[in-house]
């Protein structure tokens, strides 16, 4: 029986989270490597072994995260296009980084370090501090974000900015401050982490591919192998 376990929970309303998660690795085992393939969102990540709370994501390709043996970790994750109250700046600014948050929280991301570090449930003292931060921020996430999230499932990114009301390079602009990157991108990575709940559920590849939007089961093959650097069956495996 394996004694790494990953696991999410819900997270509360309000705050743009989609969910929190932890990940423990018993002492006795080796250490786990972990792929992290693009989601389309960004976590707040602190781990035990270095005492950090960084930034992580958005991804445009896939990252391995080692978790060592005895290990703890514990995030909060924001859906696609809600993290930049937190963060203080454009997503764009820590696409495809892991980003100290003391770089964007200065001496309170230090503070929150010490209290997880201490704390019987990183994951309740982790929520309580971003979700102050947000709510402090003052600053909503971009709007027009979970209506681009819907438009982009069912149509081009020119249909999408006329259904939304803006000009296609308003809707690039905002896009990359939002998520990270532009609207193609969004729709790429949205597209895929469709296919993977599809193949994990049960769905077989082909109708998998064709429910997402793919053209074909060969299309959504390249899609994963580019975006993952495995197969689809290596990834769902």
């Amino acid at each position: 029986m394996s004694r790494s376990a990953y696991r999410e929970g819900p997270a509360p309303e309000g705050f743009g989270f989609a969910c929190v998660w932890t990940h423990a690795r018993a002492a006795g085992d080796a250490p786990f490597t972990q792929l992290v393939v693009p989601d389309g969102c960004v976590d707040v990540v602190w781990s035990d072994w270095d005492g950090q709370v960084i930034v992580a994501g958005p991804d445009t390709g896939p990252r391995p995260a080692v978790v060592p043996a005895g290990g703890r970790m514990a995030g909060v994750r924001f859906r696609p296009g809600l993290a930049a109250p937190v963060l203080g700046v454009p997503v764009d600014a820590v696409r495809d980084g892991r980003v100290p948050l003391a770089e964007l929280w200065g001496g309170a991301a230090d503070a929150l370090a010490e209290r997880l570090g201490s704390a019987p449930d990183p994951v309740e003292v982790l929520v309580r501090a971003v979700g102050e931060r947000v709510r402090a921020s003052g600053v909503p996430a971009d709007p027009l974000a979970p209506a681009l999230v819907e438009a982009l499932a069912g149509c081009s990114v020119r249909d999408a900015a006329a259904r939304l009301g803006v000009s296609e390079r308003q809707l690039r602009r905002r896009a990359i401050a939002a998520f990270g990157y532009g609207p193609k991108t969004v729709q790429r990575v949205l597209r895929f982490q469709r296919a993977l709940r599809l193949v994990r559920a049960g769905v077989p590849a082909a109708e998998a591919a064709f429910a997402a939007g793919y053209a074909d089961q060969a299309h959504l093959a390249h899609e994963v192998r580019a975006l993952a650097g495995v197969t689809l069956g290596e990834l769902v495996g």
